[in-house]
């Protein structure tokens, strides 16, 4: 290993520990460095994340360098992604995606082009936790990643950077993609747009082969607020996973979609008590009087949740109605 020098007491009082031909010392030995909270420790953990011959105590060093922002340390960590061991290499990619500065990012960006797979996605993920403005043309890029879990990551990227250039790519994930993921993180992509150029995408997501972007494709749809989507969220109620009928639901209620009263009091009598709830809840987004009727008869529903809910629609109903 490279010989280090310090004049700091402390580590000096840790260096034959840290030297122990003892994997076990070494490990605890770095812990106490890193305790101590000094810049000074850092070449020691940096050395044992490169160096130490056990992964045992790569993996702790790689850990232990996640409060620190220096970019020898990030680059240290980047380093680790390519590591033989699985163990070091998620550690490392978990440190990295807790940084929080800029200049970290930019540390990580190149790495987004790494040939091993793994490096690149987890060099998105790191990024995509900071938000960098920079990472937008990587992110473009790796959309057309052969590896699913980069293009997921590049997906998340453009989502939080809210990047409207991007629909079109993602629209296209969300409708062919061969990943169940990327589809699902494809769609929910889509709800940053404001218009109806994403809806053809989301009512092909909303018939997906796979309940989870379907059931995604209906949230997405509620968080848009295109009106148009209505008729294809009413015939999403009647969906055979329950979790999309929830969300289809939900959708019809945010979007205070007129036509879904009648399909809403339908799913009032549904045997699941989670959709009986988030069904008068959306009645009650819809402040219809039509359906005073059918909630004043579901207030003696057996579950309390859906009786709070029936309650609280009834009040907005009511007052709609003064």
């Amino acid at each position: 290993m490279t010989d280090l020098t310090t004049d700091n007491p402390d580590i000096l009082d840790l260096q034959p520990r840290l030297d122990s031909d003892d994997a076990g010392v070494r490990r605890i030995a770095l812990i106490a460095l890193a305790d101590l909270e000094d810049p000074d420790g850092l070449p020691w953990l940096i050395r044992a994340l490169g160096e130490d011959t056990s992964a045992e105590v790569r993996a702790e060093a790689a850990r232990l360098l996640e409060a620190w922002e220096e970019a020898s340390v990030v680059s240290a960590l980047c380093a680790a992604l390519a590591d033989a061991d699985e163990g070091v290499r998620s550690a490392a990619a978990q440190s990295l995606s807790e940084l929080k500065t800029a200049e970290a990012g930019r540390v990580i960006l190149p790495w987004g082009e790494h040939a091993d797979a793994f490096v690149r996605a987890s060099a998105l993920r790191a990024l995509r936790e900071l938000r960098l403005a920079d990472s937008a043309p990587l992110a473009l890029k790796s959309l057309n990643d052969p590896d699913a879990f980069v293009r997921r990551e590049a997906v998340g990227i453009l989502g939080w950077l809210k990047q409207y250039s991007a629909l079109t790519e993602l629209a296209r994930l969300a409708s062919s993609d061969v990943d169940t993921e990327v589809r699902r993180a494809a769609t929910g992509a889509l709800g940053l747009a404001s218009d109806a150029s994403v809806l053809p995408a989301l009512q092909r997501a909303l018939k997906d082969s796979e309940w989870q972007v379907r059931e995604e494709a209906a949230t997405t749809l509620g968080k848009v607020g295109l009106d148009e989507a209505g008729p294809a969220l009413i015939e999403a109620l009647g969906d055979g996973y329950w979790q999309v009928r929830l969300r289809a639901a939900r959708a019809l209620g945010r979007l205070r979609f007129a036509g879904a009263v009648g399909a809403l009091i339908e799913l009032l009598g549904h045997s699941i008590s989670n959709l009986r709830k988030e069904a008068a809840l959306a009645l009650g987004e819809l402040a219809d009087p039509a359906a005073l009727p059918a909630l004043q008869a579901a207030e003696q529903d057996g579950d309390p949740e859906v009786r709070k809910a029936v309650r609280i629609a009834l009040g907005q109903v009511q007052a709609a109605k003064a």
